[in-house]
């Protein structure tokens, strides 16, 4: 029996420990979670190779002319459908179909991907963005990683800027910015069982008082 029934999106800058954190939140409260298991399942039921989810993953377009090329290779075709659009786009809207039914078959934990926004009109979602000190998530990334803090900071800034052109791409919010989520938590500051034990409280506090609005 889970002891929510809340959907928890976790957003994280490259390096914080965000999906650590929520392998913590998901194990604790009895729910799974959902990362690359997201593209497994859009590819599954879009019919669409995996392969194409992976190489577009949480990355923005190629480019402003290889869209601009794509749309209008699709034009010529009967326009509009689905068929049609540019692969990334394809990609992207099985993804948030995948993230929209994951999320009605119960409480789960969603990690990136715009789930945040696929699902901004659930009333059960709380949509968390975990960040962390910048030297911390250098010395996560190196000591994972085995790299200096040189490259373990280029990874860190290059990741990060691609998961905000994504994100700032196909949402209406800003990837990152406090309110773009319900909560914005540093998980340099209270640690990575401090920082699920947060998310826990929330998720408590979010349906106690939705309880008291009924």
């Amino acid at each position: 029996m889970e002891k929510t029934n809340t959907i928890i999106t976790i957003g994280r800058q490259f390096g914080s420990a965000g999906r650590e954190i929520g392998y913590k939140v998901a194990k604790d409260l009895g729910i799974k979670l959902y990362d690359k298991e997201m593209l497994a399942r859009a590819a599954k039921e879009s019919g669409l190779c995996e392969e194409l989810f992976e190489t577009h993953d949480e990355k923005p377009t190629n480019s402003f002319l290889y869209s601009l090329v794509m749309d209008t290779y699709s034009l010529g075709y009967s326009s509009g459908s689905y068929a049609d659009m540019p692969i990334n786009h394809k990609v992207f809207l099985a993804q948030f179909d995948a993230i929209k039914k994951i999320a009605s078959e119960g409480p789960c934990i969603l990690v990136g991907r715009c789930a945040d926004y696929a699902l901004e009109d659930n009333e059960n979602l709380l949509s968390v963005f975990i960040h962390a000190d910048l030297d911390a998530r250098i010395r996560r990334i190196a000591r994972i990683y085995d790299l200096t803090d040189a490259k373990a900071k280029d990874m860190i800034m290059k990741t990060d800027k691609k998961r905000a052109s994504y994100y700032n791409y196909y949402s209406n919010k800003k990837w990152g910015s406090a309110e773009s989520y319900h909560m914005s938590l540093d998980s340099s500051v209270l640690g990575i069982d401090g920082t699920a034990e947060a998310i826990e409280k929330l998720v408590e506090l979010k349906e106690r008082d939705s309880n008291k609005k009924l």
